[in-house]
């Protein structure tokens, strides 16, 4: 039921991608697909907001400030070593904690310090998870100020039971699977009646060991030519049961 597509070729910089791609389509999902399921787990950036709203592109260029004032290197030379620490270690924070022992706080301080504006309310998204039966819950690797105001700003906060963010998982981010039993163990969720909703596919491996549906996110029109490349890694594996570019129709359709 699986098929897989070919993207155009796209003519971008070195960091993103250079050559053709495949994203997976899936069948499409139906209400019987998702009627065990009582705990429902959302990735917050690029996944309860559009990658087009450029949100995250604000922290991303925060962090590479960061990087550069941190390191007293150029902009090109922080951006390479952000991302790398990035895809090395699961997060930009992480990277620098391991290597250069920053102080956590100052750096979620900075790089959050962002404009929540470029966000516009979104009642159909916030309709569509409330009628969503059981508990529900944001899981992101930044943290809990950036994730409350971002879902404020959606107009969702009310819909979620909690958040669980890289404090709480002391530190050390998605896709380590100690954090994944960390947040499972502190909210008591029964991983065979949870599903899981993300933007990165790697994300999506542990949660479906565990035995959770799991749904990747992907950029309007499934748009490859968008982001690093290292980012597309995965999204062909058989640990994502559906792909969908609009969350808001796809949790309609399950209901």
């Amino acid at each position: 039921m699986k098929a897989r597509i070919d993207a155009e070729h796209a003519a971008v910089s070195k960091e993103e991608m250079t050559e053709s791609t495949t994203i997976l389509r899936t069948a499409d999902a139906t209400p019987e697909d998702f009627s065990h399921v009582t705990t429902w787990v959302f990735d917050l950036d690029n996944t309860l907001y559009p990658r087009r709203t450029d949100l995250f592109r604000q922290i991303d260029e925060r962090m590479t400030s960061f990087v550069a004032e941190l390191l007293n290197v150029p902009p090109d030379e922080a951006k390479d070593v952000q991302k790398r620490f990035y895809r090395e270690y699961g997060t930009t924070l992480r990277g620098l904690m391991t290597v250069h022992d920053i102080d956590p706080d100052a750096f979620l301080r900075y790089v959050h310090n962002i404009d929540y504006s470029w966000l516009s309310p979104d009642p159909e998204l916030g309709a569509e998870i409330a009628a969503l039966p059981g508990r529900k819950f944001i899981f992101t690797n930044g943290d809990r100020g950036h994730a409350e105001r971002t879902a404020r700003q959606l107009g969702i906060l009310d819909h979620f039971e909690d958040v669980f963010d890289i404090v709480a998982a002391g530190l050390v981010p998605k896709p380590a699977a100690e954090t994944y039993d960390k947040f499972m163990a502190l909210h008591r969720i029964d991983t065979a009646h949870a599903a899981m909703f993300e933007d990165l596919a790697r994300n999506l491996e542990v949660p479906k060991t565990l035995g959770m549906r799991t749904v990747l996110i992907v950029p309007e029109n499934f748009e490859t030519a968008i982001g690093d490349a290292w980012e597309h890694e995965g999204r062909e594996g058989e640990h994502i049961d559906f792909v969908t570019d609009n969350l808001t129709r796809f949790l309609r359709s399950i209901r």
